[in-house]
């Protein structure tokens, strides 16, 4: 299903799209502010208009992160998910309504962007992500958004992502507190991967779960709107170059919130030479180890 415009085909896209610097009277009022930035203008919202961005995940983080991704014109999005919206998720997941309890949370959220911003076109998928939809559906983005609630997906996205070439945008929340990096270990060192911070799943049932543990909802909120920008920074540098995009990105580094103290950290995360990914002797080189399917349940 597709909302939106048609756009070229997505394999026909390189891995930096061609950009287009005409744009119409309206875009250039709704993107007004942005092109009014240094650091952005109208080359740096084509750039924008070009991206494809694949949220994996609507709900807690995957609603802010898609908003903003819409309402800055990011040309392409997709989204994965293949729940069902419930009422417990409305207390975050702000993309939904309480008229659509029931629907395909996927097909919800396109239905929300497409009408904040309808010169965008949202690519909706309604599936569940395993090892043989990830190595469809992440060649086809510049970048892949992490909002899922389960370690098996966590893993999947984050080993597929180094080996199909694609930068990882993730954050994570439970409780009162939130995380967030960029993983681009796919362009060699110094850039970690996933596994280099952590290398094995946890023992299911040691890390409970949002639906176990619960979740302010503003803090989902906060986690997805800084994921949309990390996202944002990436693609108005270079996507997937080495210097990456405007300021300073996060690969490489970790961001640690605490919300009830209002304290955010950064630490740095190193390259692991031994690691089964990314390492010199790496043992991670297919997704095999994933062909059971993953509980795709964002109820982040």
């Amino acid at each position: 299903m597709r909302w939106g415009p048609r756009l070229p085909r997505a394999a026909a896209r390189p891995h930096i799209p061609a950009m287009d610097l005409d744009f119409t009277e309206a875009e250039l009022h709704r993107y007004s502010r942005h092109i009014l930035l240094q650091d952005v203008g109208a080359i740096g919202q084509a750039r924008l208009r070009a991206a494809r961005v694949l949220v994996v995940g609507a709900g807690g983080l995957g609603a802010p992160l898609a908003l903003y991704l819409a309402a800055a014109g990011v040309g392409t999005i997709g989204v994965v998910d293949h729940d069902a919206l419930e009422l417990s998720n409305l207390q975050r997941q702000v993309i939904h309504a309480t008229a659509r309890i029931g629907r395909n949370k996927a097909e919800s959220a396109a239905e929300t962007l497409a009408g904040l911003n309808p010169e965008i076109r949202i690519e909706v998928h309604a599936t569940r992500l395993d090892a043989a939809t990830a190595r469809d559906l992440i060649p086809r983005y510049d970048i892949v958004c992490d909002g899922t609630d389960n370690f098996p997906t966590r893993f999947l996205l984050g080993d597929a992502c180094h080996l199909l070439g694609r930068p990882l945008v993730s954050a994570a929340v439970l409780r009162f507190e939130g995380q967030l990096s960029t993983y681009k270990s796919h362009l060699g060192a110094p850039h970690p991967c996933h596994r280099c911070l952590h290398p094995e799943m946890p023992p299911e049932g040691l890390v409970p779960s949002c639906s176990e543990a619960g979740v302010l909802g503003a803090v989902t909120g906060v986690m997805g709107t800084l994921q949309a920008t990390e996202v944002l920074k990436e693609i108005l540098g270079l996507v997937g170059s080495a210097e990456g995009g405007i300021g300073e990105g996060m690969s490489g580094r970790l961001l640690l919130w605490d919300a009830l103290d209002m304290r955010f950290r950064t630490v740095r995360l190193r390259r692991d030479p031994d690691c089964a990914l990314c390492g010199e002797r790496a043992t991670i080189r297919d997704l095999s180890a994933h062909a059971a399917p993953a509980p795709l349940v964002c109820r982040a």
